[in-house]
């Protein structure tokens, strides 16, 4: 299910429900938002510290369910990832939500969030915060793919092949996001339904080796055997280790060698500055081509 997509005049509510943020970017954020006719709030405690919280958990969950539950506002942007949503997601009440669905915008820790919202039915956005928000020019493509996104305009992605890739076209929900904190949910009743998915990863700052142990839990755990598609972001801020005798492209490909679903490489999402939205929880074709690679839904 899509939320309503956004018209002019419209309220999205910047919060701040993991690590804390610098107050800059709430403010760059609500001036582009701003610019594209919306009303542009904040959470209480959007700009507060708490170590490296962006507040006290009481406070994170206080935000984010006023968030999720006032009917006059119609999106909700994270304004950073980085630690903190897998203390309190237990402690919020969707039924509101689940009622009167609305955009959630966010990645990276945030990928707890799109778990739960997934399963719900219900389709959120892996994509831009405020910092992105703030710094990248107006024209910038991953900035004009989230307006056109959240006010009615899903977009159509094509790019390169890449060396790795497995041919192929499959449809299926496309689900996932930062690799490791998805796999802090496994076992949970945030972990995601598999079947007959399209799986979305990408990370930042994992060795190789921990990469290898997360990925092989997907492969021995059935994860990757359910699939109908894979769909691997951006690794970044890591360095290959020849001991591993593997790149972590080669290993994600040996693990999902005994199947035969499409699998692309190098999609342009995930903990770089060309970081295109994505939306979660809704069907997508997916084209794996000899030159080229196309995501539609």
């Amino acid at each position: 299910m899509l939320p309503a997509f956004l018209k002019p005049k419209d309220q999205i509510r910047i919060i701040s429900p993991s690590g804390a943020i610098d107050p800059q970017y709430i403010d760059g954020a609500k001036k582009t938002l701003t610019s594209w006719g919306l009303q542009a709030s904040e959470g209480k405690f959007a700009r507060s510290s708490y170590g490296r919280f962006a507040a006290t958990p009481e406070q994170r969950i206080a935000d984010l369910q006023q968030a999720l539950d006032d009917t006059e506002v119609k999106a909700i942007l994270c304004s950073r990832g980085g630690y903190g949503l897998a203390q309190i997601i237990d402690q919020l009440d969707f039924s509101t939500f689940e009622k009167n669905p609305k955009w959630l915008i966010g990645f990276s820790d945030i990928t707890i969030l799109h778990n739960a919202i997934t399963n719900l039915g219900i389709a959120s956005i892996h994509g831009p915060m405020a910092k992105p928000l703030t710094e990248l020019a107006t024209d910038a493509e991953q900035l004009l793919n989230l307006k056109s996104i959240i006010f009615g305009n899903l977009s159509q992605f094509t790019f390169a092949a890449n060396p790795f890739n497995r041919l192929g076209t499959s449809i299926g929900k496309i689900i996932g996001g930062n690799l490791s904190v998805f796999m802090g949910m496994r076992g949970t009743g945030y972990d995601l339904d598999y079947a007959n998915a399209i799986l979305f990863i990408e990370d930042i700052g994992e060795d190789p080796y921990k990469i290898d142990r997360m990925i092989q839990n997907l492969r021995f755990g059935g994860v990757l055997s359910q699939l109908s598609g894979l769909v691997v972001g951006q690794f970044s801020d890591y360095t290959e280790d020849p001991l591993m005798m593997q790149t972590v492209h080669e290993i994600i490909s040996k693990a999902v060698s005994d199947y035969n679903y499409p699998v692309c490489f190098n999609f342009p999402a995930g903990h770089v500055e060309y970081n295109l939205p994505l939306v979660l929880g809704t069907n997508v074709l997916l084209e794996v081509g000899q030159d080229q690679v196309r995501l539609k839904y």
